[in-house]
């Protein structure tokens, strides 16, 4: 569900880059609406994917797991008591200051920009999305903590739709301004998704008790402290974490100011287009992302290491694969994707260069995503994501100043790849010391080998899009081509990545796979007991198979075992071990 509704948005994300291509082209108009676009893409990071969920899942898995153990408040209403205000009234005051200081803003992010007075009004409309996305990005914690991924995986198609109508219906007395008022309205509209199934949720919760006697209160008021704790123990590093990721599109945006008209439209297209792997791989972990902190709260660190390894693994066989796709036949995409109006085959060309450079981080992107799950999902706050994103974030400005001089757009899309990329591998080599202790040379091993694969795919994939003359069929048989020597080449090594079986995986989610698994086979319950003599009934103290303890039944918080691998996993995942039977 939440893979079909993510590439809705994901479509119509293209279209409505499409819409802004044709409409208003490559110049330097887009230039500046797409530096008042930096604005919501910096809120979307820190407000809806990045600091919001990373802060907020696990406080929110707390309080459920609390409200379990007969909390005398309901944690979970207590929790959004001591936040949501909070949290409107800050962000609210934030959108306001941001209004002001449109002018400095816009200075200060693109001091050559060619219209800084189109940029300034773009830059105020668009301002405004800070409290929506704000108020976005703490229902979607909250619902995906409850387990509703629906509402959330609907908040992109919603938004992109405010952004596209509104284009089609102000274009004409606005100009590329009405893109701006789109995002606003996108804003209202991906709140309005996803509002009333958050109040369900919280009217639908444990009914409090009556009040507690005095002596008893201390403990009620436990639960009231999560605003405080959220305050002061987590949101630091996890916000430092990502306003260093988000100041990569500032670092780009500002070296490209002094760059000829088009060239930050011509890093905004390559970026949309070649981000489209990643923000499918990172589905994956948004999904898995609640499972992991539910798992950490109820103290089973060996399920929460099997599933972020897995979804590792996973999340970077769809960017390679997207990735492969994008080096080998970008000119043919972008031509397909932008290439008609104001979009010229100049345009088409210097979008591709940047487009295949772009790609090369895009497995670093992915596990930055991926990884830094694992150090906030428990509720202790970490200062090294946000290190390892600030030396990532330095590598890619001091490469990316020689880069914009002598390569222009091709080198800073350079220098965003390098910085991180070795963001990516900070982060892998100080995971197996986090919350969430998964296996850094395990992991490294499969992603040399699947980026091996990658490789070799993407030079068929290459020669596939050279060899054909129409666009669309060309990008459909290098496409193929990629996929097919790709997973040729995983399939001759399976055991080399690490990787469970999909088909398997899939299987074991189905109602008659559990229960199947519920019954032991005739091997297994063989050594459990002496087999009865013919005709004797068993005695009724022995527990019947069905009574068993299954590894697919998952047991309560309460009981389940800690640092064992023996429990089942939260969630329903699939183990890595060998000695899971098949």
């Amino acid at each position: 569900m939440t893979a079909a509704l993510t590439a809705v948005g994901a479509v119509l994300g293209l279209v409505r880059d499409q819409i802004l291509a044709g409409y208003f082209g490559a110049g330097a108009a887009t230039d500046a609406f797409l530096v008042a676009w930096t604005v919501p893409e910096f809120a979307s990071t820190l407000l809806i994917e990045d600091a919001m969920a990373l802060i907020l899942v696990p406080a929110f898995s707390r309080a459920l797991a609390r409200r379990g153990d007969g909390a005398l408040d309901d944690p979970v209403r207590a929790l959004v008591r001591g936040t949501l205000p909070r949290l409107t009234l800050t962000v609210g005051l934030a959108a306001v200051v941001l209004v002001v200081a449109a002018p400095l803003i816009v200075t200060a992010l693109a001091p050559g920009l060619p219209d800084p007075a189109l940029a300034v009004d773009c830059t105020r409309l668009t301002a405004t999305c800070v409290l929506s996305f704000a108020l976005v990005g703490y229902c979607s914690a909250a619902l995906r903590a409850h387990g509703r991924f629906l509402p959330p995986a609907m908040i992109y198609t919603a938004y992109n739709v405010g952004i596209i109508g509104t284009i089609l219906v102000l274009r004409e007395p606005w100009g590329v301004r009405s893109a701006a008022v789109g995002v606003a309205v996108g804003g209202v509209l991906m709140v309005l998704v996803q509002g009333p199934s958050l109040v369900r949720e919280l009217r639908s919760g444990a009914v409090p008790p009556p009040p507690p006697p005095p002596r008893l209160r201390p403990r009620a008021s436990r639960s009231a402290q999560d605003g405080r704790i959220l305050v002061l123990g987590l949101i630091a590093p996890v916000v430092a974490f990502s306003l260093c990721r988000q100041s990569q599109t500032l670092i780009e945006r500002f070296l490209a100011s002094p760059l000829p008209a088009g060239a930050i439209s011509h890093l905004n297209y390559a970026q949309k287009v070649a981000q489209m792997p990643m923000i499918l791989s990172l589905m994956l972990c948004t999904v898995s992302f609640p499972v992991v902190a539910r798992a950490l709260a109820a103290g089973d660190e060996e399920t929460a290491r099997h599933r972020v390894e897995r979804d590792l693994l996973l999340a970077a066989v769809v960017v390679l694969l997207g990735a492969s796709t994008v080096i080998a036949a970008a000119p043919r995409i972008v031509e397909i994707l932008f290439e008609r109006g104001e979009f010229g085959g100049a345009d088409t060309t210097a979008t591709a260069a940047v487009m295949r450079v772009y790609a090369l981080g895009l497995l670093g992107q992915t596990m930055v995503g991926a990884l830094v799950r694992c150090y906030f999902s428990a509720a202790r706050p970490l200062w090294y994501p946000a290190a390892a994103m600030g030396a990532g974030l330095v590598a890619t400005g001091v490469a990316g100043v020689p880069g914009a001089q002598y390569w222009g757009a091709v080198g800073i899309a350079a220098a965003n790849a390098l910085g991180i990329t070795l963001t990516a591998v900070l982060l892998l080599r100080g995971a197996h010391r986090q919350s969430v202790p998964v296996r850094a040379g395990r992991l490294g091993t499969g992603l040399l080998r699947l980026a091996a694969a990658g490789a070799a795919a993407t030079g068929a994939g290459w020669l596939c899009s050279v060899a054909i003359g129409p666009a669309v069929l060309a990008v459909a048989v290098a496409a193929l081509a990629v996929c097919g020597v790709f997973l040729l080449l995983l399939a001759c090594a399976p055991e080399a990545s690490g990787l469970p079986s999909l088909p398997r995986s899939a299987y074991r989610r189905t109602p008659h796979a559990r229960r199947h698994r519920a019954e032991p086979s005739a091997a297994e319950a063989a050594p459990a007991k002496e087999p009865a003599p013919a005709g004797k009934p068993s005695s009724a103290r022995e527990p019947s198979p069905a009574r068993e303890p299954s590894p697919a039944r998952e047991p309560s918080p309460a009981k389940r075992p800690s640092r064992t691998g023996k429990g089942a996993p939260v969630g329903g995942d699939v183990p890595l071990g060998r000695g899971h039977r098949r």
